[in-house]
């Protein structure tokens, strides 16, 4: 199975540094990204479309003619930090679908889409689950003109049955999910029983490691924090065996984005000993 690395990985070195972090010396750019991933030699990347220069075609040709040359797989991620704003944010809506083309540019069929964010987890989710799947029913009619797939994540907001239910209403092969196998956990939903009703549609992945944080309020998105996969509390393996049994043919895309004290600052050591540890795991399913 296929390894690659998600770009939020790097936030802090992209500009967004959270409270607890230190601010870098000195920005990456996404062609230092891209150089790391490639000396880590990884499969694919899932581009952050929040930390790339810029969205014109022009320059999402180029990026694609580089992940060519590098051999990567891709994804191309739209919607941090809360997309579609639980279908209240109209603007964000037109620029989704207003990109949905661009991905082929990449070389991917691939689009990661948000609905929501943890911050809006405790409202009604009928409400808001009614106003998004006419948005994703008129945005994957975009996506199959254009060949593309859309992977709505599970962003720390729904449910797998929630999930599992949106994928069902909007019922398109081109409409699925982006697999966090950590967010589900953040709402104390279990990734294993979740991926058990979901392998089918998954596009692509986040494979996060979680722990629980030590001075972090439960009410805190990161009370679950992150840490290499290997170290926390996660079955990446099983998830792993769910997707290959379910014939994914996508990669599993590290992703640490909060992470435990013992971990900040220290980026490239915590995607290095995940980028290790995951392709040990995907060996097992070759």
């Amino acid at each position: 199975m296929k390894i690659g690395i998600d770009s939020y990985s790097y936030h802090r070195l992209f500009g967004e540094v959270y409270p607890f972090q230190e601010k870098p010396e000195k920005l990456k750019t996404v062609d230092d990204f891209l150089d790391l991933a490639k000396r880590l030699d990884v499969d694919g990347v899932s581009l952050e479309t929040c930390f790339l220069p810029s969205l014109d075609d022009s320059y999402l040709k180029d990026l694609g003619g580089k992940l060519m040359d590098y051999g990567f797989d891709s994804v191309f991620a739209w919607g941090h930090p809360n997309g579609l704003e639980r279908g209240l944010n109209q603007d964000a809506f037109e620029e989704m679908k207003s990109v949905i083309y661009k991905t082929k540019f990449l070389g991917t069929d691939v689009m990661r889409i948000t609905g929501s964010a943890f911050d809006w987890r405790h409202e009604n989710h009928r409400e808001q689950m009614e106003r998004l799947i006419p948005m994703y029913k008129e945005a994957v009619k975009i996506a199959e003109d254009n060949g593309v797939k859309l992977a709505t994540e599970n962003h720390i907001d729904y449910t797998s049955e929630e999930m599992l239910e949106m994928i069902e209403a909007v019922g398109s092969p081109n409409f699925g999910i982006n697999f966090d196998t950590g967010n589900f956990l953040r709402l104390l939903d279990d990734p294993i029983a979740g991926m058990e009703k979901l392998a089918p549609y998954v596009f692509s992945t986040h494979i996060k490691d979680l722990k629980m944080h030590p001075t972090a309020r439960p009410t805190d998105w990161y009370f679950f924090c992150g840490v290499p996969v290997g170290f926390g509390l996660i079955d990446n393996m099983k998830l792993a065996e769910l997707l290959h049994k379910a014939g994914y043919k996508g990669f599993l895309a590290v992703e640490i984005d909060a992470p435990a004290p013992e971990w900040l600052n220290m980026e490239d050591e915590a995607i290095a000993v995940s980028v290790h540890n995951l392709k040990k795991i995907g060996a097992a399913f070759k």
